[in-house]
Parts: C-alpha cells; sequence; structure tokens
C-alpha cells in the first residue's frame, strides 16, 4: 500500500502525483508544489496473455510526515487506494 494516504503531503506532492498518473486516477491538485525527499516505489507488475499491469506504491520517503486519514479527508466518501 502507498504510504501517501497518510501522509501530510499528499495533495502537494509531485511523487503522488506521478504515481496518480500511472494509475489513472484524478489529481488531488494539478499543481504540485513539494518535492518528495528520496521516495522509495514500488513497481509491481502482472502480465495475462493479452495486458501488463503495473502497480505504483511508496513504500518509503525521507519527507513522509504522518497525517494519519490524510486522504481520506480529502476524497470524503471514496474508497481509499490500496
Amino acid at each position: 500500500m502507498c504510504i501517501c494516504v497518510n501522509c501530510h503531503y499528499v495533495d502537494r506532492c509531485t511523487t503522488y502525483h506521478a504515481v496518480e498518473t500511472q494509475h489513472e486516477q484524478p489529481h488531488l491538485t494539478e499543481t504540485p508544489d513539494f518535492e518528495a525527499i528520496e521516495p522509495t516505489i514500488n513497481v509491481n507488475i502482472r502480465t495475462t496473455a493479452d495486458e501488463i499491469q503495473m502497480e505504483w506504491d511508496v513504500v518509503g520517503c525521507e519527507s513522509f510526515q504522518a497525517e494519519m486519514g490524510k486522504w481520506a479527508r480529502l476524497r470524503p466518501g471514496e474508497l481509499v487506494p490500496t
């Protein structure tokens, strides 16, 4: 699971913005202005006979500042990305 959903900077972060792009999800902001320090991203690749799926998850970041439930507060009623 992406640690970004519980990070203070999720709605301002260029790294999370890139993850949203990869997952073809709506952006929390169109103009992120926070550059994460040393984010670590796991990319899981699944293949089937006719498609390749990639899932990106930020699993570490020097800038991470815990704010539990931040993403959920920004998108009330939506399922939190896993």
